[in-house]
């Protein structure tokens, strides 16, 4: 089978039908990506912090006045600053995690430390700022607010609405992160059900559809007679839980409906058979799939993308229903999308957590970087509408009673279950890599067991794609 590899057309119109790029040479795959790259932060200086807070906060309130920078200065002394993060020797940044670490441990040591936190943090507020710096000085100021909104109460991760889908355009359009896993998503589908006449997705998260356009084009161009491809996507919020609850059910069900409506259009102007439903799970978000309309002789595929982005947080207990779901249906294949997972022990603790959280979303803003130039409008209003939120909501669940969901490994979790990965195509290994080859050389691949392709950034796993069927 040739491998495609094919841009996401316009999220909010399908029609432009020169979407598909078909790359059918597999000795352009480019196999040399195993380097691995030097982190954005010197993490073994920065475990070899002090604990003594006092001795922290005295290190950065020393010279304050050489520190602090002018809007002006920043940008003239960013370039500069930026290559010092990139080898691991900026000081200045690691004065700053060093702070953003007592704070944590501060906030974490009971109530009779919090206004120790406070303290640090009101010196971390003056020191940084979300809009401005380099990118560790926006990374501080970003977790900076989080364990602010932890100590005042007003902790929230919810989304901005206002440049939501300009965000997410940019997003996919500088980074490879939602085409790694809509692309290799799509691959596997595409030959797992190549014979079949009749497939059913179930959604887990269908967002703006952006993923299935490319999945309906692939299908259309195979040459009839196509299979019928059917969508069903899953709402949230529907009755229930007050006025509040019901106008979000509204608010997911309207979305979803719009987006199955400009699939339905795309298909039709492609030629593919397509139709298009939608369910509601429980005000819990519990799966049900009693819910599901099915239909005998439809191979059945479990799509669950998480932690991409520009996705909301899904507790563990509704995806856990969802994957159940799929081993109760003994479905055809599961695709899996998740965030990677440093190396924290269970008993690591909020400190723990909140560190490696840390060295997650550098690699992510150093990444983001090299597709948005510093101190523009496009990384500003990424980071705004979807990293700051992100890296807020997530923190307030390490703090709290979410630690564990924190740490929960999906693919794992399949594996416990009984699931059985389904092994990666060498045309999925390669379209990963040709991928990869339209963005810049810090970005990586690798295979982790036979069935899951990991994208990392220099020396962090940031995102993995796994596939599973819950049959023999």
């Amino acid at each position: 089978m040739d491998m495609l590899i094919m841009d996401d057309p316009d999220f909010l119109d399908f029609s432009d039908h020169s979407i598909t790029t078909t790359l059918s040479s597999h000795e352009d795959c480019n196999k040399n990506n195993n380097n691995l790259w030097s982190p954005l932060i010197d993490w073994e200086s920065l475990n070899a912090c002090e604990n003594d807070f006092q001795t922290l906060i005295d290190s950065v309130m020393i010279d304050n006045n050489d520190d602090v920078l002018t809007p002006e200065e920043s940008d003239q002394s960013a370039a500069e600053e930026s290559e010092s993060d990139s080898t691991g020797g900026d000081e200045r940044g690691l004065r700053l995690l060093h702070l953003l670490m007592a704070a944590a441990e501060a906030l974490s040591s009971g109530t009779e430390s919090h206004d120790l936190a406070r303290a640090i943090l009101v010196r971390l507020n003056e020191l940084v700022s979300p809009t401005q710096g380099t990118n560790i000085e926006r990374l501080a100021a970003h977790f900076s607010h989080a364990l602010h909104s932890l100590l005042n109460g007003t902790a929230s991760a919810h989304t901005p609405p206002i440049d939501t889908l300009t965000a997410f355009q940019l997003l996919q359009d500088m980074s490879p992160y939602i085409k790694f896993a809509h692309f290799t998503a799509n691959q596997a589908i595409l030959e797992a059900v190549a014979h079949e006449k009749r497939v059913h997705i179930i959604d887990y998260d269908i967002t703006e559809g952006a993923q299935w356009a490319s999945l309906i084009q692939a299908l259309s161009s195979a040459g009839p007679p196509g299979p019928h491809l059917r969508i069903t996507a899953l709402s949230r919020g529907g009755g229930g839980g007050g006025n509040s609850s019901s106008a979000s059910g509204q608010r997911s069900t309207a979305s979803v409906q719009e987006t199955g409506r400009r699939l339905t259009a795309f298909a039709a102007s492609v030629g593919q058979p397509f139709s298009f439903h939608h369910s509601r799970l429980d005000p819990d978000e519990t799966f049900r799939p009693s819910n599901l309309k099915l239909v005998r002789g439809e191979a059945l595929v479990f799509n669950c993308m998480l932690h991409l982005p520009h996705l909301n947080f899904r507790a563990s207990g509704s995806v856990g229903s969802f994957l159940r779901g799929a081993k109760e249906l003994n479905s055809r294949l599961v695709v899996l999308v998740e965030e990677e997972m440093g190396c924290v022990a269970a008993d690591s603790g909020f400190v723990g957590f909140f560190m490696d959280s840390l060295h997650h979303y550098s690699a992510v803003f150093d990444s983001l970087e090299v597709g948005f130039p510093m101190q523009t409008w496009a990384r500003a209003l990424v980071e705004k509408v979807f990293l700051g939120p992100r890296i807020t909501g997530s923190v307030a669940r390490m703090y709290g009673s979410g630690t564990e969901e924190e740490k929960v490994s999906w693919g794992e979790w399949l594996g416990a279950a009984g699931f059985r990965g389904v092994p990666l195509s060498f045309a999925n290994h390669c379209q990963a890599n040709l991928l990869l080859g339209l963005f810049n050389d810090g970005y990586r691949v690798e295979e982790l067991e036979n069935n899951r392709l990991v994208l990392g950034w220099k020396s962090r796993r940031l995102l993995s794609a796994s596939v599973w069927s819950s049959n023999s």
